[in-house]
């Protein structure tokens, strides 16, 4: 993520800032990528500290995609709704730099149902996922207890709520790049058959998980293809992210970027990954001095390097290029 500039004093100003220090109110643009002054701002800035420009509506773009949200009866489901909606406009934000989902983007949109544990009317099952453009989210676990302790309890390295918004999205960008029959070519040579019993892959994978091993990010990655492209999409998402976010904050490591480096920008793969590495090293090593833990506790070899690679090549062709190529094919 970059870091923002006041359009009034020029002040240092950050991504979810609603003002900055010298008292000018800010607003998001998501089109232009800026903060600026004169926009109309989101009819949820109010309640839930959205501050994005609203666009055609009086929701902003991310606003708009919401259907439902917990039931804010409880006042504690409020503030977990606006944690949870922040974790999006960071995703949303990061792909933009892409052209997803920005004016020139004609394509479908993702359907957000943010829902909770507790309501009025007593606890509530809520499974995460994304079935046919529409994408649930827990906001319970934007409280910082529960998540880490489901964290612990499936012995996972990261689980955040911008992870879980970077996962479920990538299912939704397979849906859009799969109507380009030449990415589904080589997603099954890479990835398998996303036809595979999805239910069933799950069951077994639940019953005996499997290492991630040298082929796949993550042990979940290893249930099915599907969710193979969700948990390594998501990971390039935090990589490209984190290299641009150290770039942005003065972070330099040798051999990194060179003064002015665009992270969204760059279409080498193995450069990106081998700069993110070498900025989380430097990061871990800061890190332990006070005793915290590592920033990305992964390993990604040659084999999972080529999955970020299609997974990269892909979202960096954009929505916009994506519905030209359509239309020509």
């Amino acid at each position: 993520m970059q870091i923002f500039h006041c359009p009034a004093c020029s002040r240092r100003v950050y991504f979810d800032n609603l003002a900055c220090t010298c008292g000018q109110t800010l607003v998001f643009d998501p089109e232009a990528q800026v903060m600026t002054t004169n926009a109309p701002v989101c009819a949820n800035r109010e309640q839930i500290n959205c501050n994005w420009a609203a666009t055609d509506g009086k929701f902003c773009r991310s606003c708009a995609m919401t259907e439902t949200v917990p039931d804010i009866e409880l006042p504690k489901n409020v503030s977990l709704w606006a944690q949870t909606e922040a974790a999006k406009r960071w995703m949303l934000a990061n792909l933009g730099r892409w052209g997803w989902f920005d004016a020139s983007d004609s394509g479908a949109r993702p359907v957000f149902q943010l829902l909770g544990e507790k309501t009025t009317e007593g606890k509530e099952n809520v499974i995460m996922g994304h079935a046919d453009g529409e994408i649930t989210i827990n906001v319970t676990e934007a409280s910082p207890v529960i998540l880490a302790r489901r964290r612990a309890a499936l012995g996972e390295l990261y689980r955040t709520m911008v992870g879980h918004m970077r996962h479920e999205m990538a299912h939704f960008l397979f849906l859009r790049l799969s109507e380009d029959q030449q990415f589904l070519t080589e997603f099954r040579d890479l990835f398998g058959d996303e036809r595979a019993d999805y239910g069933e892959a799950l069951k077994v994978h639940y019953e005996n998980p499997a290492p991630a091993g040298q082929t796949h990010i993550t042990s979940y990655a290893t249930s099915h293809p599907h969710e193979d492209w969700a948990e390594t999409t998501a990971h390039l998402l935090h990589l490209v992210d984190l290299l641009d976010s150290a770039q942005a904050a003065g972070i330099h490591v040798q051999g990194g970027p060179d003064s002015g480096f665009d992270a969204y920008a760059s279409g080498d793969t193995d450069t990106l990954i081998r700069m993110a590495v070498d900025a989380t090293l430097a990061i871990n090593h800061v890190n332990r001095a006070l005793d915290l833990p590592d920033l990305y506790p992964f390993i990604l070899t040659d084999q999972v390097k080529t999955k970020l690679a299609l997974a990269h090549r892909y979202l960096r062709r954009n929505a916009q290029s994506m519905t030209q190529t359509n239309l020509v094919a």
